[in-house]
């Protein structure tokens, strides 16, 4: 476990907020994509849950973006932190992140699920030999989180192209359900045996996207996922 300070806080969407947490003397090492926890108490007993840095390792920061449940119990702690405060984080560890810079990868984030797959998208712009295809859905386009940053990507790296895919606003670009629309480019866009795609979201969108993918030619092997929301990715 490793005491880090509040050193900002910033706040991305009206629901996020994101945290910039510095531990002097201590470096985070960790695969981009690999989460750590927040631990504190409430009410007399210990609350741990996980958040995934979209910070590059190998410094004595992290940076946290996390999104606010009016029933939560971790976000609304942390939403009420403020520069100073101390925060506990426990070890990075986790499944998802970048298996193969030499293949082309395919991201697919929903929602908060963006956080791993924006470190991966980073650490695939500095290693990745191939092309990198990333569809990030969300509900309209006022809770879209790093919008600046990915179409900075889009528009910087000849080897990234960016989809956004909204569920609950007309607007002159994709909508309904992210998955879909990855679907809808295998053959065309995507070559389904030689691109690897990894998926994070509510484990339903997570469980739902492995399926089609399956149905759809993709190797099992080739697909990476995590479920936040959960403690697990699992069919009920």
């Amino acid at each position: 476990m490793v005491t880090t300070s509040v050193r900002s806080v910033h706040r991305v969407t009206p629901n996020v907020k994101q945290f910039r947490l510095r531990a002097p003397g201590h470096t985070f090492e960790y695969e981009p994509g690999q989460h750590t926890t927040v631990r504190f108490e409430r009410d007399g007993e210990e609350v741990e849950r996980p958040y995934t840095p979209t910070s590059r390792p190998g410094t004595d920061e992290v940076t946290l973006a996390i999104k606010r449940y009016d029933d939560g119990t971790a976000s609304v702690w942390m939403h009420e932190r403020s520069e100073g405060d101390e925060v506990e984080l426990g070890d990075l560890h986790g499944d998802l992140h970048l298996r193969n810079p030499d293949r082309d990868v395919a991201f697919l984030a929903a929602g908060t699920g963006i956080t791993p797959t924006m470190a991966m998208l980073k650490d695939y712009v500095d290693r990745g030999e191939g092309d990198a295809r990333f569809y990030f859905g969300e509900t309209d386009r006022e809770h879209l989180i790093y919008r600046e940053t990915l179409d900075q990507f889009d528009a910087d790296y000849g080897n990234v192209d960016v989809t956004y895919v909204l569920s609950r606003e007309d607007w002159d670009g994709p909508t309904g359900h992210v998955q879909e629309h990855v679907v809808g480019d295998l053959g065309d866009d995507l070559d389904p045996e030689g691109t690897d795609f990894y998926v994070c979201g509510v484990p339903e969108m997570v469980v739902e996207t492995t399926e089609d993918l399956a149905d759809a030619g993709v190797p099992d092997d080739d697909v990476y996922t995590e479920g936040w929301e959960g403690d697990e990715v699992a069919e009920e």
